[in-house]
Order: C-alpha cells, then sequence, then structure tokens
C-alpha cells in the first residue's frame, strides 16, 4: 500500500461514524512506581507514554494526570480495600476520556500501539497497575445544575484535586440500582454545599484478551461503579468535612460496599514537583 493510499483511508473513517464530544468512554488508571523509580517513571510517563501511549491516539480527546503525596495516601479507606492493597498503593492516577460510540475502534489502536512501544523499549516496566480499566460513562451530577464547567471540560478545567471513589453492588444484577440511588438521592445530597464540582460516574468493560500481559484483566465488571469527585479545593484542606463516611452512608442503603476513596491532586506537567512527597 502506498502513502497516498494510506492517508486516503483516514479521511474515510473521518467520514463515519460517531463524532461527538460527549465523553462516553474513559481510561482510569491507577499505578504504583516500584521504590527507587520514581522519577524515572515520572519523567517517562510525563514525556513519553502519556502522548505516544494515549493522547495521540484516535478518539482519546483529553486527558490528565493525578499524584497522591503520601500525606494524601494516608487518607484513603477503607483499610481493607478490594481494590488497592494495601489501601496506600498507587501514587498516579491518570485519567482519559473518550470519544462516545468509538470505544472499539480506539481499543484496537491501543493494543496494537502499546505492542510496538513495548517492542522498541518505551514502556516503563518497573511499577504496578493497581486498578486499571476502560469504562463506559453512565452519568454526571452537577452540584450546580446548569451553571459551571461540563463533564466534557472536566479534564481541561484547572480543578485542584480529584477524589477516586470506587463502589461495589452487593450482588451481580443489583448495579442499577445502585447507580439509580446514587444519581437521584446520594450524590445531590453530598453535592450540596461541597467543594466538588461534579461527580462522573463510570462502570468498567473487560480488557480484551491480546491486552499487554502486565495488565491484569478487570474485576467487577457486573457490580462495580468508578466515580470521579472534581474539586475546586484542595483534598487535604476540605476531607474531613466532606469526604469522610462516604462508605458508611453507601452500606447504610443496603445498596453496596465502598471499596476505595482516594483523594488526588492535579500533577504539574514537564516537572518532578510531588516526586519527592511520594514515600515516607
Amino acid at each position: 500500500m502506498n502513502d497516498d493510499t494510506h492517508s486516503e483511508r483516514y479521511a474515510e473513517l473521518a467520514a463515519v461514524g460517531p463524532y461527538g464530544v460527549r465523553p462516553g468512554h474513559a481510561l482510569i488508571t491507577l499505578v504504583e512506581p516500584h521504590p527507587g523509580h520514581e522519577y524515572a517513571y515520572n519523567r517517562w510517563y510525563e514525556d513519553d507514554h502519556y502522548y505516544a501511549g494515549a493522547m495521540a491516539m484516535p478518539w482519546m480527546y483529553a486527558g490528565r494526570r493525578w499524584v497522591a503525596t503520601r500525606e494524601l495516601q494516608l487518607l484513603r479507606y477503607p483499610a481493607d480495600s478490594a481494590v488497592a492493597r494495601p489501601v496506600t498503593t498507587g501514587c498516579y492516577l491518570s485519567t482519559y476520556w473518550i470519544t462516545e460510540g468509538r470505544y472499539d475502534e480506539h481499543m484496537k489502536w491501543t493494543v496494537a500501539i502499546n505492542r510496538r512501544l513495548d517492542r522498541d523499549g518505551r514502556v516503563h516496566h518497573h511499577r504496578t497497575h493497581v486498578f486499571t480499566a476502560f469504562q463506559d460513562h453512565e452519568t454526571t451530577v452537577y452540584r450546580d445544575g446548569a451553571a459551571g464547567p461540563r463533564d466534557v471540560h472536566a479534564l481541561d478545567h484547572p480543578y485542584r484535586g480529584l477524589v477516586l471513589e470506587v463502589i461495589d453492588a452487593e450482588r451481580a444484577g443489583e448495579r442499577a440500582g445502585l447507580l439509580d440511588w446514587l444519581r437521584t438521592r446520594h450524590l445531590p445530597r453530598r453535592l450540596a454545599g461541597s467543594p466538588a464540582a461534579m461527580v462522573t460516574v463510570f462502570r468498567p468493560t473487560p480488557l480484551p484478551g491480546d491486552r499487554m500481559t502486565y495488565v491484569r484483566q478487570v474485576e467487577g465488571v457486573d457490580t462495580r461503579l468508578t466515580l470521579l469527585w472534581f474539586l475546586e479545593r484542595d483534598p487535604g484542606e476540605c476531607w474531613a468535612e466532606h469526604f469522610t463516611g462516604l462508605d458508611e452512608q453507601v452500606a447504610a442503603s443496603g445498596l453496596g460496599r465502598v471499596e476505595l476513596v482516594a483523594p488526588f491532586l492535579p500533577t504539574v506537567p514537564g516537572t518532578d514537583t510531588y516526586v519527592g512527597e511520594l514515600r515516607d
């Protein structure tokens, strides 16, 4: 195939299929760099992988990295998390939006490009994937109604923090009831008067069988919901007042169990800010 023919295929692909801006899907990945490799991991991810392994891909149109200092790691709960073992594991969180209806096309590209990057020695192996999943968008709940940024803006707006919350329904088949309770009752009450402007809610999808071997298969695809709380304040400053007790309220509903509540700060791209604060 000559170069002209190859280029024409891009014109054909762009002319068909969904091309809206709604974040129909997301990649949410919590990673722990191995001790002693924190600086090398941060530079590899920011200088290369964030772009070559994510933002340069078709239909992945917004992204942001987040970091948990040791001080923030110690605020996490529950201690017996089914997601992070121990619960402090996972210094870095990356979040990406994918155009609604383009999940299958994106996955074909991401599997192929990550194989190529690994073959070319451009994958940093001194890290552990704690919680990595592609996810489908379920709902977004806003504190201020129609005012303020929408979920499509969330990864570009200069939010000062993010809280990752993972909840499992009690049994398969009961996630819809949990989602309805979150959307109509729990989240509107918790958002009112809080520093969180919105909460996006996703459900995980299984990773393809030809995924990279260092990424484990997604758990809880029939029961789990992933919540991202976007904050207008530093999470450490408002944690005690606004983000304790989320697990108790979910448990009291009888609809599910909170598996992780974890605060993060946005990274400062191109710098090693916070890298020296990841360990004791």
